[in-house]
């Protein structure tokens, strides 16, 4: 359990180039640059509230829009974060928040399995967030939980400020995160899974 939980990386395609580095055990302290200030915003939440250090940078072709850009961010912030857990021996594995931000609630629940999967309601689809497409917020999401390898649901139960319902997830997906990434001192030698694995 003493192995740093860290991960550097990079990727370049005719479309992006991305590079970041991330520690899971840091104090939240984040650089995040994208070329959008919403998703910069929402990608710190993530840092602040989780613990997590990050630096990221992201160039993309954003003459012909976002989408390429947001996606790989997604990507490339869930294979780092899925190289930084390891075999994710001694993690608590699930964790759940509830977060509000005024009128919006939302409600985030993940499990760490190396099973990529993600369920997103967030209301965004067809809205702008700030200067993001909301249907692109979700797209973020659900790239981050499949190249994570994880389990993800997210719930807006209550809200209608699209900058308010996407905040208020980005803060429940980082305390989820925090949660399920405690170590479990009653099991700090053990996978958490019946199977023995949750890296493969």
């Amino acid at each position: 359990m003493s192995k740093q939980r860290t991960s550097s990386f990079e990727r370049k395609t005719k479309e992006t180039n991305v590079s970041l580095q991330l520690n899971l055990d840091g104090t939240g302290l984040s650089e995040v640059s994208t070329g959008n200030g919403m998703l910069d915003h929402l990608i710190s939440q993530l840092s602040r509230h989780g613990l997590i250090d990050l630096t990221m940078n992201v160039d993309g072709d954003l003459d012909v829009g976002w989408h390429h850009m947001v996606e790989d961010s997604g990507i490339c912030l869930g294979r780092a974060f899925r190289d930084a857990m390891g075999d994710g021996r001694g993690i608590h594995r699930m964790g759940h928040a509830f977060v509000p931000l005024d009128e919006s609630l939302a409600q985030v629940v993940v499990d760490l399995s190396g099973r990529g999967y993600a369920s997103i309601e967030c209301g965004l689809s067809g809205s702008m967030v700030e200067n993001l497409p909301g249907e692109m917020v979700e797209h973020f999401l659900e790239s981050f939980a499949l190249e994570a390898r994880m389990n993800l649901h997210v719930k807006i139960l209550t809200g209608h400020n699209g900058h308010h319902k996407a905040e208020s997830v980005f803060k429940a997906l980082a305390k989820a995160l925090r949660m399920a990434l405690e170590r479990d001192h009653r099991a700090s030698l053990d996978v958490p899974s019946t199977k023995g694995v949750i890296s493969e």
